[in-house]
């Protein structure tokens, strides 16, 4: 059994030997003593994962943000082998998507009555500054992507969430140039497209409401306006779960999706919260492809709203 963890992540970073203590000695009371590998920068997460595998590995923890729970994923799909989630970072999408909490030992000691299921991920395929790229959460196209890309990693550092809220009232008053996306046929114009597996966005909020992990397509909302300030309106669609409702909206089901930008625009990529490059891209659904430690009243939670929903695709599919 192995560790990962990223000793930049916030929880971590504060006190790297005390976090992992405090990890460690809930682990042990479920009787996991895993072995430790810290990652050693960007996107070395995945190849240690790999390490891992190789090595024998039956369970692979990972503590920290979403960023390093995407870069360890990336190292283990198509693998057998369980991951767990342990929140050390920012948002901690996941982990509040599956219940588990904020507080690393709680979700350490809960690893214990945990569940393995096989989920399907999402693909980035043909980003023109990436390689292929799966991802647990979402990919957001456009202004949430901006916001990731231009967000200052000190003031990050310093004041967690916060510096996203300020990074994104920044964006008041600035054009938001339209890309298109296009959908079993059907093609729609947007200044933020999103293409989510979980309801969870930025550990807060809900903006995808018909989706769970369980299932096997995203919900894709396209959001339309040449400014922010229509976003106002939509973020209190967001807070008061009436978005579905709201003009300027287009909420889809779908396993896959083309975003293109227009030739004079640069629109930026994000993947589970980091950034990732610029469009064009595909985005697609990977059937089964990882193996996810989740509590079990989550598992049947979102089993007994799989069974109640009908996938319904796109009007045109």
């Amino acid at each position: 059994m192995f560790l990962i963890y990223n000793p930049l992540a916030g929880q971590v970073g504060r006190n790297q030997e005390r976090f992992l203590g405090r990890v460690t000695k809930a682990l042990a009371q479920t009787g996991i003593e895993p072995r430790l590998r810290a990652t050693h920068g960007p996107e070395t997460a995945a190849d240690i994962a790999r390490e891992c595998i190789a090595d024998g590995a039956d369970l692979i923890l990972v503590a920290g943000g979403d960023g390093t729970i995407n870069e360890t994923a990336n190292g283990m799909i198509f693998s057998d082998v369980p991951l767990g989630v342990i929140p050390a970072g920012t948002a901690n999408v996941l982990a509040m998507e599956l219940g588990l909490g904020r507080r690393p030992e709680r979700a350490a000691r809960a690893l214990d009555d945990c569940v393995p299921v096989r989920v399907s991920v999402g693909v980035v395929l043909d980003s023109r500054d990436r390689r292929p790229r799966h991802f647990l959460l979402m990919a957001g196209a456009g202004l949430d992507a901006h916001i990731v890309y231009n967000i200052d990693a000190a003031m990050k550092s310093a004041l967690g969430k916060v510096a996203y809220w300020i990074s994104a009232f920044g964006q008041l008053g600035r054009r938001l140039p339209p890309f298109e996306v296009d959908v079993d046929g059907a093609r729609y114009e947007c200044s933020f497209a999103l293409a989510s597996r979980v309801r969870n966005y930025g550990g807060d909020l809900e903006i995808a409401r018909g989706v769970s992990l369980l299932e096997h397509h995203f919900e894709l909302i396209l959001f339309e306006g040449d400014s922010a300030f229509p976003y106002l309106r939509y973020f209190l669609g967001v807070l008061t779960h009436r978005l579905d409702r709201m003009h300027g909206v287009t909420i889809l089901q779908t396993k896959t999706a083309r975003f293109t930008a227009p030739s004079d625009q640069r629109i930026y990529l994000q993947v589970d919260g980091e950034s990732a490059g610029a469009l064009p891209c595909t985005v697609a659904i990977v059937p089964r492809a990882l193996t996810l430690l989740v509590p079990p009243k989550y598992r049947a939670h979102e089993q007994s709203i799989v069974r109640e929903q009908v996938w319904t695709p796109s009007p045109s599919a």
